[in-house]
This record gives structure tokens, sequence and C-alpha cells, in this order.
């Protein structure tokens, strides 16, 4: 059997990792990334992106752009997820947070690199596909919980890094304690008519910088009544 008949998708992945690799050296002067590391784009290139979107959606896949999921919520352009992704540097022994499951692809790919994964999702029916979905791909180092990410996990706390997938207009300060000494968290900050910024902060012996990264889109960190936090 042919490397193409065994991962028919196998000829997509690679197109999408240039479209990154693309859209990284555009965007280079803004974030500071010429390239993306070599862990963050072999985890790229391994989880299987169709998995995660709509069977209606499965021809856009591996395009770099978001795609609905429903409930209002999307699945973020490859090149964001990786450049998030990239940002956290997380390392093999890590313990890694995600606010906002999704589908679960963030999820999968925070998997490829981190020991385990905590991520919360608020609306019930997409964590519990994301989990069973997870599962089925055969991920036993992610935990979904459904709940309200804002307040982050304390029972796991602290956490190596904190990447949180909707925009919140300010930072949440309980992910802030949850962030371990030299730890860092990736966040969207903004409102959906006022623009929103892609930050990377870092704590250090208590001391917190902050660094806008990007101009960005994402749907609005909302609570159980459907309004942004």
């Amino acid at each position: 059997m042919t490397a193409a008949a065994q991962d028919p998708y196998a000829a997509q992945r690679m197109r999408m990792l240039d479209e990154i690799v693309r859209h990284t050296r555009e965007t280079r002067l803004e974030t500071g990334r010429a390239a993306l590391s070599e862990r963050v784009t072999a985890a790229m290139a391994k989880v299987p992106r169709h998995r995660f979107v709509p069977p209606t959606e499965e021809r856009n896949a591996y395009r770099d752009r978001p795609l609905p999921i429903g409930s209002g919520q999307t699945i973020s352009q490859p090149f964001i997820v990786a450049l998030m992704t990239d940002f956290m540097d997380v390392k093999p022994a890590d313990k890694v947070l995600e606010i906002g499951t999704g589908s679960g692809y963030q999820a999968a790919v925070l998997a490829e690199l981190a020991a385990t994964v905590y991520t919360i999702e608020i609306v019930e029916a997409l964590g519990q596909e994301a989990a069973e979905r997870l599962k089925a791909l055969g991920y036993r180092n992610i935990v979904v919980k459904i709940g309200d990410g804002y307040q982050g996990w304390p029972e796991y706390a602290p956490f190596d890094s904190i990447m949180v997938t909707a925009a919140a207009r300010e930072v949440p300060q309980p992910l802030i304690d949850q962030l371990k000494s030299g730890g860092r968290l990736v966040i969207p900050v903004g409102s959906q008519s006022g623009g929103q910024t892609l930050y990377l902060i870092e704590k250090q012996d208590g001391r917190i910088s902050r660094r806008a990264v990007l101009a960005v889109r994402f749907v609005p960190l909302t609570d159980k009544s459907g309004k942004q936090q």
C-alpha cells in the first residue's frame, strides 16, 4: 500500500505546512519569529486536522484559515495554532492548560509536545465531543473539563504554560496566578468590535511582562450566559 493510500491527507498537511512557513516569514517583523521550532512543525504535520472539523468542512481542513465547528465556535487558522504553540515553548515534561477546547485540535497539537494537557470548554456539547474524539484518536495525556475557563483549573496548578483560544476583555488574573514562575501565557485580548491583540505574558519571580505579538480575531471568551469575560 502506498503512503498516499495509507494517509490520503498527508500531501494536504504538507501544503498546509508550506503555508504556515510562508505566513511565519511574512509576519516575522511583528512576531519576532522568522521560523517555528522543529517540534511544533512536527506536531502540526502529525495531527489529522480533518478529524477535528465537521464532515462538510473536511475538504477545507488543511487550508490556512479558521473553520466553523458548530455552537458559534471555530477551529483556529493553522498558522495561528502553530504560532501560539511556538510561543508557549512547551517542553516534553510540561503540564499545560488550554482554555477553550473547541473541537480538540489545539489540545491534540499540545499533547504531541507536553506530558499532560488540561483543557476546559464551556460549551458542553463541544467539550463532550472533543473528549470522545481525542480518546478515539489515542490521546491519553489530555484531560477535558466542561466549565468556565476564566477561573482556570486550580486543582492542577501551577502550569508550565497556558493558552487561551478565545478573546478576553482583559487577562484573567486567575490564569496569571496559576502560571509557574518562568511560565508563559498566550492569550488574545480585546472585543469583537474594537479589535484584538495576541499577547505573550511571562512570569518570572513574581514579576509579569507583557508583549503584544499580532493583531488577531477570535471568538469571545464567554461565561455561561454567553457574555464576554
